[in-house]
């Protein structure tokens, strides 16, 4: 233990005493820095690799949402950090109007925006910056969105800029939001990470200035964390915000990322007490640091879904016979057993079983490699070439997308199928396959909100394409039900909307779905009280180093 404790103190020392803020570089005293780190509880996380960006209104990853929302911001409501409960957070409490169609939020008093050294907040939250806040994710014409043009998947995807017809100040602690018509997961969306709030002063220093964009490089949030400087690839450092609301829930004084794309070099710097945390490992991994005792393992059920998805915006992938036989020539029990190995149960859904509303009868088509020939030979797609795109990361839903692509690749290739394997670097991928770039890709989700909602609307809604429906699959029926359930409050009849849906589905079969994984974190030994979030959050709120 005392070994461990040492190396990671030289770490965090060594660590401290880099820092890049915004590509502005900076070398701070080696001593001073050694100093601090001595004294200070830091908390080091190898995280998987390189947010996009802070800005958590223009992202839908993880990877992103970790960097940005959960040390930086907060919401108005947000969800229990080990649960999908919502809780109450920048609102301290809320009304809702008999028709579900009105929003009175009560803003606490007295909370303060972190201060950096690129701005200094002169007043407390209050009603602006929620207004500020969803009228940027809701409102084209709004004033900052034109000095400062950003894409809002989440927000879109959702139908938020429809749904939300007024976002009131009633007064300074008091904002009420009126919706169009009657959504049931609205609150719950609100908890996401992209819904979090910004600091309206803030903005218009940015806007008076002309660097609004600045809003996604040097973020500024009411969170636990205040960001200090980033090094693309290399690290994030925050330090603990002294005036956080809820201060007494905070136990590290700096939090550090320690990006480190390859997982097995996550994992060896865990049991090197190198880091405190470390998130998605492969399979091969768990056992192998279980065995080490130098870390401990945490896991659950993962609230998520690894799935191929096919553009049919593609000349032949939009004939659904060429769709059924990619599905059918997937050997999908041997890809499971390799990639996913113990900690993966094979997907029938667009969603997971432990989400409510889940459609027990559905079954996949049996692989089947002869019918699959004959299909492609109907639809004249004998010659097929394709590309097929796996991420370059490790995530909850694909522990190994590289391996996966690989199985794919061969075989489709029994099919006669000529299958041409590409990636780029994370936020790359993303922002290409939102664009419709790919044939077939890698790709996956965790539920963000525990509503169903969250998985066919955001995944496959005709909104969401452009966004998150990565498929571009847009069907007028299957949309229909989606949208109609979102208006319906009573949960059982919902529940009716979403089986036909999930039907429609797997009807037309614009994904494969392929598997269901178990969350698995490292923690070292001197961690106490890390939670895994259901809904696939990397948060340190509660956490403690000793």
């Amino acid at each position: 233990m005392q070994k461990s404790l040492f190396k990671l103190t030289l770490l965090a020392t060594v660590i401290l005493g880099i820092s890049a803020c915004s590509g502005d570089n900076k070398t701070t005293d080696g001593t001073a820095a050694s100093s601090d780190a001595k004294a200070a509880k830091t908390l080091l996380y190898c995280s998987e690799g390189s947010p996009a960006g802070f800005d958590p209104a223009q992202y839908t990853a993880g990877t992103d949402f970790d960097a940005s929302a959960y040390p930086i911001y907060n919401g108005l409501v947000e969800f229990k950090r080990d649960g999908t409960e919502i809780q109450p957070a920048l609102a301290e409490s809320w009304v809702i109007s008999e028709d579900g169609k009105t929003y009175t939020f009560n803003l606490r008093k007295g909370v303060k925006f972190g201060k950096t050294d690129y701005f200094t907040p002169t007043r407390d939250f209050n009603a602006d910056d929620v207004v500020f806040t969803l009228e940027r994710i809701t409102n084209p014409d709004f004033e900052f969105n034109k000095a400062y043009p950003a894409e809002f998947p989440y927000s879109v995807g959702m139908g938020l800029p429809d749904l939300i017809s007024t976002i009131e100040k009633v007064d300074e602690n008091t904002v009420k939001i009126t919706l169009s018509e009657t959504n049931a997961p609205f609150l719950q969306n609100l908890a996401m990470a992209f819904a979090y709030i910004d600091s309206a002063e803030y903005a218009d220093k940015l806007m008076a200035a002309g660097n609004a964009a600045d809003i996604n490089t040097k973020p500024v949030g009411t969170g636990p964390f205040v960001f200090t400087s980033y090094q693309k690839d290399a690290q994030i450092r925050y330090t603990k915000n002294p005036d956080y609301w809820n201060k007494d829930d905070i136990h590290i004084d700096n939090l550090v990322f320690v990006i480190t794309k390859d997982s097995a070099v996550r994992a060896q710097k865990v049991q090197a007490g190198e880091c405190h945390v470390s998130a998605y490992p492969k399979p091969a991994e768990i056992e192998s640091v279980k065995k080490s005792g130098k870390a401990t393992v945490l896991d659950q059920p993962g609230f998520n879904i690894g799935y191929v998805g096919y553009n049919v915006e593609k000349p032949k992938l939009s004939d659904l016979k060429v769709r059924q036989a990619l599905d059918m020539a997937i050997n999908k029990d041997a890809i499971i057993n390799a990639v996913y190995q113990s900690e993966g149960l094979k997907a029938t859904n667009p969603m997971p079983p432990t989400q409510w509303g889940y459609d027990k009868s559905i079954k996949d088509a049996p692989y089947d490699v002869e019918k699959a020939k004959a299909l492609m030979k109907e639809a004249g797609a004998e010659k097929l070439a394709i590309n097929l795109w796996y991420m370059p990361v490790q995530r909850p839903y694909n522990p190994n997308a590289k391996l996966m692509a690989e199985m794919l690749q061969a075989d489709w290739a029994k099919i006669g199928v000529n299958t041409k394997l590409v990636t780029y670097e994370w936020g790359e991928y993303l922002k290409r396959a939102a664009k419709g770039e790919p044939d077939v890709i890698l790709a996956g989700w965790t539920g963000d909100n525990g509503d169903p909602d969250n998985w066919l609307g955001s995944l496959l809604s005709c909104d969401a394409v452009g966004g998150n429906n990565y498929s571009r699959w847009c069907n007028k029926d299957f949309d229909s039900l989606v949208t109609n359930a979102r208006q319906i409050t009573n949960q059982e009849d919902r529940v009716n909307d979403y089986v036909k849906a999930q039907q429609i589905f797997k009807e037309q079969l614009p994904w494969t779905t392929m598997a269901h994984s178990v969350v698995t974190v490292f923690t070292a030994p001197n961690v106490v009280d890390y939670k895994i979030s259901p809904l696939g959050s990397i948060r340190f709120d509660g956490v403690k180093v000793e």
